[in-house]
């Protein structure tokens, strides 16, 4: 059983992903990898090569990279499917916040008109009740 909260590199599932070839795109530093569970179509992942725990452990360097693959894969994305209205972007950072996978990312996640009865409030849905206001 691969324990998904492993903080250990030889450990790590994204580092795994990273070493067995599940890289889609890369720039830099940085790699984007198909999300494990995906919120919609397109959902991806942008994490650091180097293992690193969470977003505020990055470098600016990787930030930097991180910013330009992001863009890049929006515009792919929209290129390739023009249902792609929206996205998105968001990280986890801590167990508290929800993140599981101790290896920095960033979610890239597609959205699409009607994908959902009401999207207002986007992220703020990750406290129950605070998505609509």
């Amino acid at each position: 059983m691969i324990d998904h909260g492993a903080h250990r590199e030889e450990e790590c599932l994204f580092c795994r992903w990273i070493r067995e070839g599940a890289v889609v795109d890369r720039l830099g530093t940085v790699a984007a990898v198909k999300d494990g569970f995906p919120v919609t179509d397109g959902h991806l992942l942008i994490i650091p090569r180097r293992h690193t725990p969470d977003w505020f452990s990055m470098t600016d360097e990787e930030m930097a990279d991180c910013r330009a693959l992001i863009h890049h894969l929006a515009e792919s994305i929209k290129k390739d499917d023009p249902s792609v209205t929206g996205f998105n972007i968001g990280t986890n950072s801590g167990a508290s916040a929800g993140q599981t996978v101790f290896h920095a990312h960033i979610h890239l996640i597609p959205r699409r008109d009607g994908d959902c009865a009401n999207p207002r409030g986007g992220v703020r849905g990750v406290i129950d009740g605070m998505r609509i206001y």
